[in-house]
């Protein structure tokens, strides 16, 4: 009986010391957003509050959601304080029967976990909005801008344009254009909160002008874009920096190869050290790959020239005579040109060259 009560009494005080143990993780929502919208793309800003300096990492998990994506589920958490730590979950609906996940954090020492905690987020609301509108391009976003378009004749009937887009906190991976049959993304990139889209449609060639709509989130209205469509006497390809020669980054390589092996020859003429020589070889090689010409070759009539490197990308125009380009880029079977003569820039398959 005695030996009972005292493995009794050892695990009340076992239970009393974890009841009362004090927590090393706190979690509060720091921002969340009211309404959302289908395929919304919103933020919800966590902070973790951390009582003890014996830990190496937190980790993040999420449970019990429906009809909702986790975009960035492995977000680091950053340290915005002593004891204070942050992150951005992004989450995008699919359908108004949704359910916001559990988000559970993890407190960890190495291999050993020292404490959990969870958060959930408040009730949210949820509209779908744009059904009405045939000019609505499927975006929410705080801001669109749109940074640069081109057209040029795509047939005797169509024209072909590409726009350049900038937005934030958007979901420009759904940009779509009702009553355009031929349209799709040449590229999307992400950083951060910020999305680049450029995208290309094809439109009746009497057109002069394209406009969507997007729902601002920040005003919760529709804001229109409006796209001049103005042919251009030049082939565009999908890139925003159409030739590589013209950049920027490329010109200053160019200079800055050819500096720095000037500087070391003239430090190798002065010093007449051997050590410098290897420095000068090295320099030279790069300054000559930088600064070399780009090849040049000719397309054989009948080639067909592409606005992407891709096997199913549009056909731009097909060359009706020979015609001599200058090579800039190549990826896999498919070479970038800019053409000597007329100045256009696309994109060719290997075969399309003349044999020398």
């Amino acid at each position: 009986m005695k030996k009972l009560s005292l493995l009794l009494i050892a695990f009340l005080t076992l239970f009393t010391i974890n009841l009362f143990a004090a927590k090393n993780l706190y979690l509060t929502i720091l921002k969340e957003p009211k309404n959302i919208y289908k395929n919304q793309k919103f933020e919800v800003k966590v902070k973790a509050l951390i009582t003890t300096n014996d830990f190496t990492s937190l980790t993040t998990n999420f449970s019990n959601q429906s009809n909702i994506t986790v975009l960035n589920p492995t977000s680091p958490w950053k340290k915005v304080s002593n004891d204070t730590y942050e992150n951005s979950f992004y989450f995008k609906v699919k359908s108004q029967n949704f359910r916001l996940p559990i988000i559970e954090v993890k407190l960890w020492d190495s291999n050993s976990l020292i404490d959990v905690s969870t958060v959930e987020n408040s009730n949210i609301t949820f509209s779908n909005i744009g059904k009405s509108d045939d000019r609505f391009s499927k975006v929410i976003a705080d801001n669109i801008i749109l940074k640069a378009y081109k057209t040029k004749q795509y047939n005797n009937q169509e024209a072909l344009t590409i726009i350049d887009i900038d937005a934030v906190n958007s979901n420009l991976e759904d940009f779509n254009l009702d009553n355009v049959v031929e349209q799709g993304v040449s590229n999307i990139k992400e950083w951060e909160n910020i999305q680049n889209l450029v995208y290309y449609f094809v439109t009746p060639i009497y057109d002069k002008n394209l406009t969507f709509t997007y729902f601002n989130s920040t005003t919760n209205s529709f804001k229109e874009i409006r796209v001049p469509l103005i042919l251009q006497n030049e082939l565009v390809s999908t890139q925003t920096d159409l030739n590589p020669n013209d950049s920027t980054f490329e010109k200053y390589k160019k200079m800055a190869s050819t500096v720095v092996f000037i500087l070391f020859l003239i430090l190798f003429i002065w010093k007449r050290k051997k050590f410098l020589i290897p420095f000068v070889l090295i320099t030279f090689i790069f300054a000559l790959i930088y600064n070399l010409p780009n090849e040049k070759g000719k397309i054989k009539q009948d080639s067909f020239v592409y606005i992407l490197p891709t096997k199913n990308s549009t056909v731009f125009f097909k060359v009706d005579k020979e015609l001599k380009v200058e090579i800039l880029e190549r990826k896999g079977q498919f070479v970038k040109v800019l053409g000597i003569e007329d100045g256009f820039i696309g994109w060719i398959k290997e075969d399309s060259f003349e044999k020398n």
